[in-house]
């Protein structure tokens, strides 16, 4: 795993690059927001493949439990990826419902990423 630093304006965020399933579960999900804000993070894009595909099945609540690790610790998470291939109404409102707010987003592409993270 790699952390490729972003800087806009005065926001600094963290990009997480790598070949692997970064984030399986909650304890994984805590390592990964310990490690980025050991940089001086406290906002981190991610990519869908880095994330188990258990994470985007509602029912077994790992969603719920992951991203409220990274809202009880204040850091701000995007997921990159193509989730028009997920056909789950309740996970697209899920995803609809926290592009609402600030502290989870799901987008498209790193620039999206960054736009909303630097907001």
């Amino acid at each position: 795993m790699n952390i490729q630093p972003h800087k806009i304006n005065e926001t600094e965020i963290a990009e997480v690059i790598s070949d692997r399933i970064i984030m399986q579960n909650a304890e994984d999900a805590l390592d990964l927001m310990g490690t980025v804000y050991y940089q001086g993070f406290d906002k981190v894009i991610i990519h869908q493949k880095n994330v188990t595909a258990d994470f985007f099945d509602l029912k077994n609540k790992m969603a719920g439990e992951i991203l409220q690790k990274f809202s009880n610790y204040r850091v701000r998470l995007v997921i990159v990826g193509d989730f028009s291939k997920l056909t789950s109404k309740s996970l697209n409102d899920f995803i609809y419902e926290s592009n609402k707010g600030k502290q989870v987003n799901f987008v498209a592409s790193v620039d999206e990423a960054l736009r909303s993270l630097a907001r």
